[in-house]
């Protein structure tokens, strides 16, 4: 059978041609691979350079990888955090002409990294936290979404940086099923199952040293549970309201919009006295300060980067004369916006030297000035301006990030992280 390659863009099978697919993947030359931290996987998987690309590189059957690859195609489209699917490749076959797996082939996601890796600095206790959370609004998302994972775990999900939080990714949908809507045991049965996993891989970690030893794997594992039950209630809840109190239908809103999510469709219904009104939130989308950062900027970041950049903007451009604060969203406030771009935004992250920045998006450079910039006042007790901010975090805290430094390991061809995932 001849190597055939089906792509979402007529740019790549170009460049994959370049890759020796007549070996097998734990074989490939050291120059075709990239040095990134790699978890645990049932698959052998290599990071590869496809062209100017990074890209995941996974050895299954070809059922699995073409439906897997269906998959993420298809959260793509409905916005679900997830490693972007690039193609998947047949036919592979030897020298000696015995035939290899296929291969599903994934967008390498900048600047996140698996929790293996990020447990080798042995993270503290409100660190786990920010991953729990992180992992129980993926599946939030998920189940909102009709999708049924079928194998939640740390090892299945990657993490990005986001402003003090961490934004978590679906990396492996090769069990997931998409349905119109879940059944409440569908989802319960996912939740269990996560629990489940994150315990085994806690004491995992627990048993290899790397784990805080105040942390206690089969409390955290069912953490999960709980933060997951609390957002699924507060996004899906009935509220009932006194009649002729609207406003507290706009508070409603507001909250869920405080959570990052925007109503799209609503229900309410009068009682048949009249004396009340009941609201269901029916059609609930992640990415409220996302869409609103997008519109008003053209930025694309994660969810609580946008928040951050969103105050910014605020604060600086009510310091501005034109300012109108009366017509927050209107067409003033984005000329406004995009001179915050031009003259602060982008002007402030390209005075950090591109070596330091490391793994970090224009947007969590941006959020870590800003973070220092409060201490720096904090400590004077004045105000401090961005230039005198950018030269210190540039001498003093950059180089002691771990984006930095695996950012320096890849440069060097060095890679100490877990050789498979």
């Amino acid at each position: 059978m001849a190597l055939q390659i089906s792509a979402t863009n007529p740019e790549h099978p170009a460049v994959l041609l370049e890759l020796p697919w007549h070996l097998p993947l734990e074989e490939w030359p050291e120059k075709y691979l990239v040095p990134l931290p790699r978890g645990i996987s049932r698959h052998v998987v290599r990071y590869a350079r496809a062209g100017a690309e990074v890209v995941a590189v996974k050895e299954l059957a070809e059922r699995p990888a073409t439906r897997e690859y269906e998959l993420l195609r298809t959260l793509a489209r409905v916005g679900i955090p997830a490693v972007d699917p690039l193609a998947v490749v047949t036919g592979r076959s030897g020298s000696d002409g015995e035939p290899l797996e296929p291969v599903l082939i994934t967008r390498h996601l900048n600047g996140s990294l698996p929790y293996r890796s990020m447990f080798e600095t042995t993270l503290r206790p409100t660190t786990v936290h920010r991953l729990m959370d992180a992992l129980a609004v993926l599946l939030v998302r998920l189940h909102l979404a009709g999708f049924a994972w079928g194998d939640c775990s740390l090892s299945n999900t990657l993490f990005r940086r986001d402003a003090g939080a961490y934004a978590a990714y679906l990396v492996d949908a090769e069990t997931g099923e998409l349905h119109r809507r879940l059944s409440t045991g569908q989802r319960e049965y996912d939740i269990d199952l996560a629990r489940v996993n994150i315990i085994g891989e806690m004491l995992d970690l627990e048993a290899s040293g790397a784990l805080h030893p105040s942390v206690d794997p089969i409390a955290f594992g069912t953490e999960i549970c709980r933060r997951y039950h609390d957002l699924w209630t507060e996004l899906t809840r009935t509220s009932v309201y006194p009649a002729g109190k609207y406003h507290y239908i706009d508070r409603r809103i507001r909250r869920l919009n405080d959570l990052g999510f925007d109503v799209a469709e609503m229900q309410i219904q009068h009682s048949s006295n009249g004396d009340t009104v009941t609201f269901v939130p029916k059609v609930v989308d992640a990415g409220h300060h996302q869409r609103q950062l997008l519109r008003l900027t053209g930025l694309d970041t994660e969810e609580n980067q946008a928040r951050r950049l969103l105050n910014d903007l605020e604060s600086w451009m009510a310091t501005q004369e034109d300012y109108a604060p009366g017509d927050p969203l209107g067409a003033r406030t984005e000329v406004l916006a995009h001179r915050w771009v031009r003259e602060v935004f982008r002007p402030t992250v390209r005075a950090v030297p591109q070596q330091l920045r490391g793994a970090m998006d224009p947007a969590e450079v941006y959020h870590g000035l800003l973070e220092h910039r409060w201490y720096l006042c904090e400590r004077a007790q004045h105000d401090i301006g961005l230039e005198k901010v950018v030269e210190d975090f540039v001498t003093h805290v950059l180089p002691r990030t771990p984006e930095a430094a695996d950012e320096t390991r890849a440069a060097q061809g060095t890679d100490q992280a877990p050789t498979s995932r």
